[in-house]
């Protein structure tokens, strides 16, 4: 049995969901964006103990993927960019050129409802308008809030490195399925197959401790030092943005930083 799916130990994750008989997607707060009375939240916290409620219809499209002026979002923190790209605990995994005036990093949760919306709903037109041009490097870091997102994100890494963003995709697209499921070992197995693992690969990759110490590792180094906190959270040339974009306010945030 792989150690994700045993009783969370001292080592593991501090978040044990998947102990229980089901894991609940969070319809979290966005404590620092209370002040501002927006119909849903757009981020999901870190916190030690599982949410106690399930998750909330998903949000309209507008409100990720609207194309209409909207108030740019503020910036609650700046990070020197040389500090946060300087190698971190895992390979850095990016799209986009390696040179390009705007560097875009976005700190994840694969279990978020918020990050998936973002992926699903937001991401394609900002690669393609951005990425595949050369303006913007996008760069992805894990930042799991419980044992079942470090699982999936562990897959990711252990796909062949050309497949790690086609993966997260397709984990994104899928997250209702896999992330809600009551034997969630079973439902990433099933996932990880359609990726090409066997059984034994997927054993091999999520009793990797080496691989979780890692994931870890990149969550603490992003709360003690660049002081993420909640997901998804962004930093757009080391400005630091908490909650979920739509594709106008990330193009605006994008076109200023050029």
């Amino acid at each position: 049995m792989s150690y994700l799916f045993k009783s969370a130990s001292p080592r593991l994750m501090t978040v044990a969901l998947l102990a229980a008989a089901s894991l609940a997607l969070a319809a979290c707060s966005d404590e620092k964006k209370a002040e501002t009375a927006a119909p849903a939240a757009k981020t999901e916290t870190a916190q030690s103990t599982p949410a106690a409620t399930q998750a909330e219809p998903a949000v309209s499209p507008e409100t990720t993927a609207s194309t209409t002026p909207a108030q740019l979002p503020t910036p609650d923190g700046e990070v020197d960019v040389a500090t946060l790209m300087a190698p971190g605990p895992l390979p850095e995994v990016s799209l986009g050129k390696d040179d390009a005036k705007v560097t875009i990093v976005e700190y994840m949760s694969m279990t978020c409802p918020h990050c998936a919306r973002f992926h699903n709903s937001v991401f394609e037109e900002i690669k393609q308008k951005y990425i595949d041009s050369g303006k913007a490097r996008f760069v992805l870091r894990e930042f799991p809030l419980d044992n079942r997102a470090a699982a999936a994100i562990m897959l990711a890494r252990c796909a062949p490195k050309e497949q790690y963003f086609p993966m997260v995709s397709a984990l994104f697209k899928s997250q209702m399925t896999w992330a809600t499921a009551e034997d969630g070992r079973a439902a990433l197995l099933q996932m990880a197959k359609l990726a090409g693992f066997s059984e034994q690969s997927f054993e091999a990759c999520l009793t990797n401790q080496k691989l979780l110490d890692e994931v870890n590792a990149t969550r603490e180094k992003a709360s003690k030092d660049f002081g993420v906190d909640s997901t998804p959270t962004f930093f757009i040339n080391g400005k630091r943005y908490a909650g979920e974009m739509s594709v106008a306010e990330m193009s605006a945030l994008i076109d200023a930083a050029e």
